[in-house]
């Protein structure tokens, strides 16, 4: 069975990325059959983050790492970097002598660990005097508890960390309770939808990205579209005389880029660099989902033999609601793209809604429904998760 490996953000007070929860799916038994799944789980772990680098899926923030009583009581932590890792101890972890032990020597050597899930107990007391972080789940806990939890990383001088984070709404409410750090999808979805005006650079980059979308748009008009961008040119001609072509001689203008790259790849030029406009008011990790989700979707399509253009437009799209803060609706009432585009991101219905579901499913960690989308189109084990892993790469050296 396949080994799926996801990362899901963790925000500071500002929205800058502190660093990534990481989950993973596997099955211990078809890997590791005679072996404990504890012990199958470090295996997978170790053998992902040495493969891959946990610095490639982590863009060198830290990596929060769940970990169960008996991979703590096994120094699995030590595998890893105490200024790369996080390690995470699952709510159901007893305070036994032999754990608090295991926690002070991983404080000892200067690790973080925080607690997942916390629900106040007075048994926990020795685990709160070792941790460094507090997570406290919004959607589970009630006001009163929070409070309490608050007050208690008050106490033994915690930080806090609110995950669950749906809305904007709940992140300012957990920054009002003195919440260090968030995580949860709230950033990927509109602040508000109601009397929320587009402001005029961004009706300019929209209306830059319908120019460019018209399907009757020529040679020239594409042309004389950007030249009126100086930013983008400049960008368009670093593009194309960079080490990612090989040409025999520099170009010089957007006629000869546009020619070189062909109208497609021309326009999902464009497309990247408008969305890392619309985004400039919103936290970075926003464009970098959005460009991770589309070239995650033009590799599935390449599998599946679907056009890659129209798939990586879809994951380029997707969240473009959330970056001007308005309805997907009225967003895509106007938009020159195809009307199987617009269905998939304002009704998700259809071939290309299921296209995106992958990722959205892979982004959640919803690894058995992901399973059966894999299965049912013949999909070959591993492939999933290397689309994923190069999308994480071809994003971060887009940024």
């Amino acid at each position: 069975m396949d080994t799926f490996l996801a990362r899901q953000p963790i925000f500071d007070r500002k929205l800058d990325i502190y660093g990534y929860e990481l989950l993973f799916r596997a099955d211990p038994t078809n890997i590791f059959p005679e072996i404990d799944g504890d012990s199958a789980t470090a295996k997978i772990l170790s053998s992902t983050f040495f493969t891959v680098g946990i610095e490639e899926v982590t863009g060198g923030k830290k990596a929060f790492v769940n970990f169960t009583e008996e991979l703590l009581l096994q120094g699995t932590a030590h595998m890893f970097s105490a200024k790369t890792v996080v390690i995470e101890l699952l709510e159901n972890i007893s305070p036994s002598p032999a754990v608090i032990e295991a926690m002070q020597e991983l404080r000892r050597q200067h690790y973080d660990l925080a607690l997942d899930d916390f629900s106040w107990r007075e048994e926990f007391v020795p685990l709160l005097q070792e941790a460094t972080i507090i997570k406290v789940d919004f959607q589970q806990s009630s006001e009163e508890e929070i409070r309490k939890i608050g007050q208690l990383a008050k106490d033994y001088g915690c930080f806090l960390l609110a995950e669950k984070i749906e809305t904007y709404k709940e992140f300012n409410h957990a920054k009002s309770l003195g919440f260090r750090y968030f995580q949860g999808y709230f950033f990927s979805r509109p602040e508000m939808m109601q009397n929320k005006d587009i402001s005029p650079m961004k009706q300019n980059v929209l209306h830059l990205l319908m120019e460019v979308f018209c399907e009757d748009c020529s040679m020239d008009e594409l042309e004389a579209i950007l030249s009126h961008d100086v930013a983008m040119s400049f960008k368009l001609l670093n593009y194309i005389n960079s080490a990612a072509f090989f040409r025999v001689a520099e170009l010089h203008s957007v006629r000869q880029a546009i020619a070189f790259l062909g109208i497609n790849e021309f326009r999902i030029f464009v497309t990247v660099i408008a969305v890392a406009q619309l985004c400039q008011d919103k936290p970075h990790e926003l464009f970098r989902a959005s460009v991770i989700r589309a070239r995650f979707l033009s590799l599935l399509a390449i599998e599946l033999g679907k056009d890659k253009d129209i798939y990586f437009m879809l994951g380029l799209f997707s969240l473009i609601d959330a970056m001007l803060d308005n309805s997907m609706e009225i967003l895509m009432k106007n938009f020159p793209v195809s009307d199987n585009l617009k269905k998939a991101l304002t009704k998700r219905r259809g071939e290309l809604f299921s296209a995106l579901e992958f990722i959205e499913l892979y982004e959640q960690g919803e690894w058995d429904i992901l399973e059966q989308r894999r299965q049912s189109a013949e999909i070959d084990e591993g492939r999933i998760a290397s689309f994923y892993l190069e999308a994480i790469t071809w994003a971060d050296n887009c940024s």
